[in-house]
């Protein structure tokens, strides 16, 4: 059998997506304001209730996630509905246990890759004959050869666009896990295998409120609790919806190239 080549139409995707995000608030606006509340409220949590705010803050996630992601992967309310969204985005199902497993499950795949290049990372450099002491007083003149340090600044670069490559390769697992109606995780990769540039091109447009708040925490505007709580609220009610009526207009285009055709289990 021909497999098909996937595309993606990154202005259709862009152009769905602040109306998806509009239509995630309307939709599930209960449990982004949730997230936010439960993600804005850790600065003024004790450090003996740390534990139960962390199980609070991963079933929020999990709930926001799975909530805008049914919203953004499906054609109105109802078929969200069928999919199993709760009102106003509240629900806690199957749907969202299987996000835990798929996220969990390239938890650890990244955490391998980036153990594996932290090792090579640290070994060529360690081969390379810097001169530590230099480094450490950061005289980058009298580190090494420029040449040996231009061809180590490119290895590095290249080293860690590949890493980044693999999370834009696993950014629709839970667009398809929801969608499918089981876990998937790194087989998420076959989805984006045609479509890699438009849809990191496109990630990156939709990162842009994650881009001003490292700026403004870069620049020592946001620190302490009053950054934390901007933090929470801008990832939660902007970034995380953004994101994901992105990543659920992506998968609408490219999962009807692919044999499973959007079924579900």
């Amino acid at each position: 059998m021909t497999r098909k080549n996937r595309q993606l139409r990154l202005g259709d995707a862009l152009s769905a997506t602040v109306p998806g995000m509009i239509r995630g608030w309307r939709t599930a606006w209960g449990v982004v304001v949730v997230g936010a509340v439960v993600w804005g409220v850790r600065p003024f949590v004790a450090d003996g209730l740390v534990w139960a705010w962390t199980l609070a803050a991963v079933a929020a996630t999990l709930m926001l996630t799975g909530a805008l992601t049914r919203v953004s992967i499906s054609a109105d309310q109802a078929d969200a509905r069928r999919l199993g969204l709760g009102p106003v985005g509240l629900q806690f199902r199957m749907p969202e246990l299987r996000l835990a497993g798929a996220a969990a499950l390239c938890a650890v795949f990244m955490a391998m890759i980036v153990s594996v290049v932290a090792l090579v990372l640290l070994a060529v450099f360690g081969m390379a004959g810097l001169d530590a002491s230099a480094i450490q007083a950061r005289e980058w003149a009298a580190v090494g050869p420029a040449w040996k340090l231009i061809l180590l600044a490119v290895l590095t670069v290249g080293v860690l666009f590949a890493v980044a490559a693999l999370i834009v390769r696993l950014s629709l697992f839970a667009a398809a896990t929801v969608g499918r109606g089981h876990m998937v995780s790194l087989n998420s990769m076959a989805l984006t295998r045609d479509v890699f540039w438009p849809l990191f091109a496109g990630l990156i447009l939709v990162a842009v409120p994650k881009f001003l708040l490292i700026g403004l925490w870069s620049t020592g505007v946001l620190t302490g609790a009053v950054g934390w709580v901007v933090w929470a609220v801008v990832l939660n009610l902007v970034q995380g919806p953004l994101a994901l009526a992105y990543l659920g207009a992506v998968y609408r285009q490219v999962e009807s190239h692919t044999p499973q055709g959007g079924a579900r289990d």
